[in-house]
């Protein structure tokens, strides 16, 4: 348009609209204007949001201006931002910013447009593709200018936010620009280098805005273009004085690729190239975005009154690929074709037609065309991400997982986008989208639910088969899908976790290993690796699982071929997968066990696996999981050995065995200690063929052996000694190595000890050769036998010994006698002991017939039982002694026959000793207890009179052995018979027993004795204790019973009667001698013991009510002469005299602490109480002078005597009898004191003395009252009253200084002691009262306290009748005055009567 024109529409606007020029005002110019400021400055809540805005229109904002501009067909349409220092306004303004636009220019209805409010040239054409709305975003630039300038298309004009002179409105009044800025000034900013763009708009910055402004301009961001069809290009520039200082950044899409037409989804997909430069950086920052465009039909409950027009949404999804460009800002999830400030959190962005808030900051969540929009939104994303993963059909397989990506896998602060995120999620769930493996070329994809990840583990083994070239067409045939190698690994696990995709069940792996034969196909790193795998999940996923019936581990079989074991298989059959330390003992080991496999259940790994595993990195895992799971052993040669030995059952295993055992000591593959063991613990072939498992001993072959010419036959078969079969003397040749004859043999002879005579070493068992004579020859070889086992330090066996000791195989001069019964002697004491023994004859060995060769076994001899000194030959006549007795009872005739040996031997000065030891401790001695051992026995004499009475002891049977035994006194004490008593006190206490005939005094003085000198005489005096042998005046006691009472103490008897004494008469002083061990059996000799039984039986009598008046007298005696005496009594009788109810009282028996002592002063109290007294003449039946003579100890055993400390007793005992005209003053009197007293220490009066007190005794001038129903007369009754007047306690009886002193006491009690108190009482009283003067006075006293009474109806006025006589009425029947005599008939009128 010519300027000519455009100026001449403008002058028109400003006429016609808003009376420029006009003589008329437009009446509405300051609404519009506030209107305009208002809307300006609330419609966005950032200041610079107007950079959003382009005066090309007047409801545009820069961005979406340009984007609904037109442009022409040969340009691309580009946005320019720039900021200068320049003032090319003239408006005074420190910054300008210049926005640039080569559209086709503003039209006049664009100008039209931007001078109204709310009007736009776009309205209704939504669906023609303009995306401004408002019709006011323009008006915000006055938020950041005063006065915004617009040059287009031939307009240059500007607006002032300050009214207009001409028509008081501003902000949408247009004035032509003349001045500056012009043309070539905008051309200077915007450079000569390119032409000028159709429409720029300059806007003079506010100087608070300009910081902002620059903030906002520097932080646009990159992604704006995506969504707008037309722009492509989008720079700011920032212009300073110094030209380095310059900063540009631009924004541009550099191509747009892959345009795809989907009709079935009436949808389209691009990708788009953005690119952002930044101060003419030679680098570009690039971001590509696939892009997917979808329309969907608006739903009919969705449309809305904005978007009538509109029929279809159109959403567009943009998935960015790489690193999202950005200025620093937080990028925007959601477009209205521009950026909100929304953040989803989503991976990808949402554009569409959404209703903004004013602001343009969000959108409007409760809309239901919004929400419209969003539930399309997880369709559309479903379609463009299965599109976009499949449209790639010739990409590979790795190019596939980053588009995993754009799932939405986080949740979004923003409850309405997460509801799309699990939207996208159970839609995506449904469709085949899932890359897995597949046997073929062709891609597959599933649905998640059909497909399971791997073990990162098992992957990297897969790929190692995969690089070998074994095909893995099976990896999705065991009822899963595989999911793809380059989708499953840690990077996408949220992605797959968020996609619900697991981990194959354990059961998977094992199905696959097994069907694919991967353990038999893969070369021995990728066999232990698949091992190692196994290993390191077998107690996580695979112990219960069918993997432990796979075939996984590697063995040589019996026959030398390789085969595989399941572990199931390993436990069920029993067998062992074995490896070696070393690969050399593994070689040799793999070489014997296919002859001993068989018996063993033991098979190797191959050498090769062995090898790999020995350099395997994993190898510590993979052996635990073959020695724990698989039960695998590493086995050395030795150890394989015992493994072997344990499952030998053939002979020819056995011999193959010892082969084995022999070939791997002599290569040194097991030591000489470990073939020691193995060789004594080998099974072995017997001379039967039998195999034998365990052994005593192992003998040589009987042919040519030494044992069979003495045994004949091996006797000790039943004892595990073993005869070896020949064939360990044979030649053989095993697994390639020879034996030759006799060479096993050596070797078990050092090995396995193998042995023969005279090295044997006999079992614990009998020897049957010994039991017949023997040879000389054979006797030789025998004590040969004998000295070699002791030359070793062995310890012949019991049984073997004894068959030797006592077998009669040597011949002697009895004939074949046991070697234990033999002697071989001198001549000398042999002969001496053959002529004088009447009991047996020595056999003597005949050394002849061994050819006087046994002085050389002397030693061998002697260790089986021969006999060479006199002391053996005693012993042996001992013996047979003894042998005499036990067939039979010896007579007397042998018991001397014994002795008078003994004797011969003494005189011969031989000892005898050996012969007595023999036989002092058999019991073959009869004694009055029956037989017994000579050292358990006595001979009796009168030294054991008293102690025969009281103890059963063994004496020596005289009457049977006749007087003739005591003449043998001294051989009798040589065999150990006590012959004397010996102060044996000891001996007799051990065997006491209580004698049935009555004791003497010479048996209790021999049994004190026994206490005395007796080493251990406790038990004994325990049951001294308990028996009652002591003589008493009272009859025979126990000594706990007894008692031995000093003269000093002699008042204590005196008391009770019938004391056990102890019976001196019947003793004598002698016992006195004794005293102390009479009171360790228990006698009471101690004041505090006699103390205490006197007490005992004190109590008894008060029990049984026997305890009489002479008694108490008595006890107190004895309490007054023994505390004289002592100090004081004992405590058991003292404490009897405290605690015990022995005093009679008044109210019967009591404790003295519980009694009163009866003195004049509790006269008058006793007439209101019931009170314990001792010494009145009622409770002492006329003894009560006696009793006063103890006041003293009654006092100090705690009874009481004064009335000011018996006030206790009064207030328990009070009982006012039931006349009171019984109670005296002086009684009164003695209460009050009591109770003073009781108050004195603080405490109250209990309730139940409240209780009793609370009768009529109380004396008043009114009669008997209760303490509470009573008053005391004082000073403060006595201006009102006189003390008739009311029931006032008598002065006259009780005196008034009783009275005035007890005040407190009385009140205590419930009496009146106030006048202000006693309103109540008295006119309680009133109505009882006939007396008109104390009846007025009464009324004269209540009214000074002003008391009224609780009942106002009842009868409380007086109206007398005479001097004494009146009535009382009812105050509703009285009036006070009646001057008109009305109401005289029929009330009382008050002041007639005077009170």
């Amino acid at each position: 348009m010519a300027a000519a024109a455009a100026r001449a529409h403008v002058e028109r606007i400003r006429r016609e609209r808003f009376y420029v020029g006009r003589e008329e005002r437009n009446p509405l110019a300051e609404d519009i204007h506030q209107a305009v400021s208002y809307l300006s400055e609330e419609l966005y809540s950032k200041d610079v949001h107007f950079l959003m805005e382009h005066p090309a229109s007047s409801i545009r904002t820069p961005t979406m201006n340009a984007e609904d501009n037109e442009y022409p067909l040969d340009v691309a349409p580009a946005l320019e931002f720039v900021i200068t220092k320049k003032d090319i306004t003239a408006t005074g303004a420190d910054s300008t910013l210049l926005v640039f636009n080569n559209e086709r220019g503003f039209s006049s209805a664009n100008i039209e447009s931007i001078c109204r409010i709310g009007k736009s040239t776009k309205k209704g054409n939504r669906h023609l593709g303009y995306i401004g709305e408002k019709g006011i975003g323009f008006k915000s630039v006055f938020l950041v200018s005063s006065q915004p300038h617009i040059f287009s298309n031939g307009y240059q004009i500007k607006f002032s936010e300050e009214p207009s002179a001409d028509c008081d409105i501003g902000y949408i009044v247009p004035e032509w620009v003349d001045g500056k800025p012009n043309l070539d000034d905008i051309q200077e900013v915007y450079g000569y280098s390119k032409s000028l763009p159709t429409t720029t708009i300059i806007l003079p910055l506010k100087t608070d805005k300009i910081l902002a402004v620059k903030e906002e301009l520097s932080s646009t961001h990159p992604e704006i273009l995506l969504f707008l069809s037309k722009i492509k290009q989008l720079s700011v520039r920032e212009i300073n004085d110094d030209p380095k200082a310059t900063k540009i950044s631009q924004i541009s899409i550099s191509s747009e690729v892959d345009y795809k037409t989907r009709k079935d989804v009436d949808a389209e997909s691009y990708t788009l190239h953005l690119a952002m430069q930044e101060n003419g950086k030679g680098e570009e920052d690039e971001c590509t975005y696939y892009m997917w465009k979808q329309k969907f039909a608006v739903k009919p409950e969705c449309r809305i009154q904005k978007r009538m027009e509109v029929d279809q949404w159109v959403i567009t999804l943009a998935f960015p690929h790489g690193k999202r460009l950005s200025k620093g800002a937080r990028s925007p999830s959601v477009y209205a074709f521009l950026p909100t400030e929304m953040v989803t959190n989503l991976p990808f962005i949402i554009q569409a037609d959404f209703i903004l808030a004013s602001s343009r900051e969000s959108i409007l969540f409760d809309n239901k065309w919004n929400r419209g929009i969003l539930d399309c939104v997880p369709s559309a994303f479903v379609k463009a991400f299965g599109a976009l993963l499949k449209s790639s059909s010739n990409a590979p397989l790795f190019a596939l997982p980053p588009i995993f990506r754009f799932l939405p896998i986080e949740a979004s602060s923003i409850s309405l986008f997460d509801s799309i995120r699990l939207s996208i999620k159970n839609k995506i769930a449904a469709e085949d989208i899932i890359p897995c493996e597949s046997c073929t070329t062709k891609k597959v994809f599933c649905k998640p639910t059909e497909v399971s990840r791997l073990d990162r583990a098992f992957w990297r083994i897969l790929n190692m088969v995969q690089k070998l070239g074994i095909n893995l067409r099976s990896l999705s045939s065991h009822g899963t899908f595989v999911l793809s190698s380059y989708l499953d690994c840690q990077e996408y696990d949220n992605v797959l976790k968020f996609l619900g995709i697991g981990y194959a069940d354990y059961g998977w792996y094992s199905k696959f290993i097994e069907g694919s034969n991967l353990m038999k196909e893969v070369p021995e790193e990728v066999y232990l690796e698949l091992l190692s795998f196994v290993a390191e999940n077998w107690w996580t996923k695979f112990t219960n699982t069918y993997m432990k019936h796979v075939p996984l581990v590697k063995y040589v079989g019996g026959n030398g071929a390789l085969s595989y074991y399941s572990v199931e298989c390993i436990k069920t059959n029993s067998v062992s997968i074995c490896l070696a330390p070393n690969v050399n003992d593994l070689s040799w080991l793999i070489c014997w066990n296919q002859d001993l496999s068989g018996a063993s259940g033991l098979f190797f790994m191959p050498l090769s696996t062995q090898g790999s595993l020995n350099v395997l990195l994993g190898r510590r895992q993979v052996m635990d999981w073959l020695q724990n799971v698989v039960r695998s052993k590493v086995l050395t040669p030795y150890e394989y050995a015992i493994l072997v030995a344990k499952a030998l059952n053939t002979r020819r295993l056995v011999l193959v065995y010892c082969h084995f055992l022999h070939h791997s000591h002599e290569k040194k593959y097991i030591t000489d200690g470990n073939i020691t063991k193995l060789c004594c613990a080998m099974p072995v072939v017997d001379n039967n063929g039998y195999v034998i498992n365990g052994r005593s001993s192992l003998l040589v072959p009987a042919k040519g052996s030494k044992w069979a010419a003495l045994m004949v036959s091996n006797p000790w078969r039943a004892h595990n000694y073993i005869e070896l079969s020949a064939d360990y003397t044979c030649a053989g040749t095993f697994a390639g190595n020879c034996t030759s004859e006799d060479q096993l043999m050596s070797f078990l002879r050092t090995y396995a000890h193998a042995v023969d005579l005279p090295f044997m070493r006999p079992p614990n068992a009998s020897f049957p050769n010994a039991s017949s004579p023997l040879t000389m020859e054979n006797a030789l070889l025998l004590l040969q036998w004998i000295r070699n086992l002791r030359s070793s330090n062995f310890q012949l066996p019991q049984n073997f010994l004894s068959c030797i000791r006592n077998g009669k195989w040597l011949k002697t001069s009895n004939g074949y006698s046991a070697p234990s019964e033999s002697f071989l002697t001198s001549a000398e004491w042999g002969k001496l002991l053959q002529t004088q023994s009447a009991f047996v004859a020595l056999p003597m060995i005949d050394q002849e017939f061994y050819g006087n060769n046994l002085n050389a076994y002397k030693v061998e001899l002697g260790a089986i039982g021969v006999m060479f000194e006199f002391a053996d030959a005693l012993v042996h006549i001992g013996n047979h002694f003894m042998s005499i007795s036990t067939a039979s009872t010896l007579s007397q005739a042998n018991l001397l026959s014994l002795l008078n040996f003994i004797r011969y031997l003494n005189e011969k000065h031989l000892t005898p000793v050996h012969l007595i030891e023999r036989i002092k401790n058999h019991c073959w001695l009869k004694t009055s207890l029956g037989y017994r051992s000579p050292v358990s026995s006595i001979l009796f004499d009168s030294e054991w009179e008293a102690a025969s009475a009281v103890s059963s002891l063994p004496f020596v049977h005289s009457t049977y052995y006749g007087g003739d035994i005591f003449g043998y006194k001294r051989e009798l004490e040589l065999l150990g018979v006590l012959t004397g008593f010996k102060q044996n006190y000891q001996l007799v206490i051990d065997n006491f027993k209580f004698p049935t005939n009555p004791i003497t005094n010479t048996v209790t003085i021999f049994m004190v004795k026994c206490v005395r000198y007796a080493a251990y005489p406790q038990d004994f005096l325990k049951r001294l204790k308990e028996w009652k042998w002591l003589k008493t005046n009272a009859g025979f006691r126990s000594p706990a019973e007894t008692f031995h009472v000093e003269d000093e103490w002699k008042c204590l008897l005196k008391i009770v009667d019938a004391v056990p004494l102890l019976d001196l008469d019947f003793y004598g002083d002698e016992i006195m001698l004794y005293l102390g061990e009479l009171r360790k059996a228990g006698l009471v000799t101690s004041l505090e013991g006699i103390s205490n039984g006197i007490a005992c039986r004190i109590r008894q009598l008060l029990y049984a009510s026997s305890f009489t008046m002479e008694r108490r007298l008595a006890l107190l005696a004895c309490y007054r002469e023994l505390s004289t005496k002592l100090c004081g009594l004992p405590g058991g009788l003292t404490n009897l005299m405290h605690c015990e109810k022995w005093l009679n009282t008044s109210l019967g028996f009591r404790a003295p602490k519980e009694a009163i002592l009866f003195g004049p002063e509790w006269g008058p109290i006793s007439q209101i109480c019931s009170l314990p007294f001792v010494g009145d003449n009622n409770s002492q039946k006329g003894m009560a002078k006696e009793i006063y003579s103890y006041r003293n100890e009654l006092i100090s055993l705690g009874a009481t005597t004064g009335l000011e400390q018996g006030a206790a007793f009064v207030i328990s005992g009070l009982n006012i009898p039931n006349d009171a005209s019984s109670v005296t003053a002086e009684a009164v009197n003695s209460l009050l004191k009591c109770i003073r007293n009781w108050r004195r220490n603080g405490s109250a009066l209990p309730n139940n003395f409240m209780v009793r007190i609370a009768t009529k005794w109380v004396k008043t001038t009114a009669g008997y009252r209760q303490p509470n129903g009573c008053l005391l007369f004082d000073s403060s009754f006595s201006s009102f009253l006189h003390m008739k007047d009311g029931p006032f306690i008598d002065e006259a009886f009780y005196g008034q200084e009783v009275l005035v002193s007890f005040k407190n006491e009385l009140e205590t009690l419930g009496v009146i002691v106030n006048a202000r108190a006693g309103c109540a009482l008295m006119a309680q009283h009133l109505t009882g009262l006939s007396n008109t003067d104390a009846i007025s006075r009464i009324y004269s006293y209540l009214e000074a306290f002003h008391w009224r009474p609780y009942y106002t109806n009842d009868n409380w006025i007086w109206i007398p009748k005479g001097i004494n006589e009146g009535q009382w009425v009812n105050p509703t029947g009285c009036v006070l005055y009646d001057n008109c005599s009305l109401f005289s008939s029929q009330l009382h009128v008050l002041v007639n009567w005077p009170v």
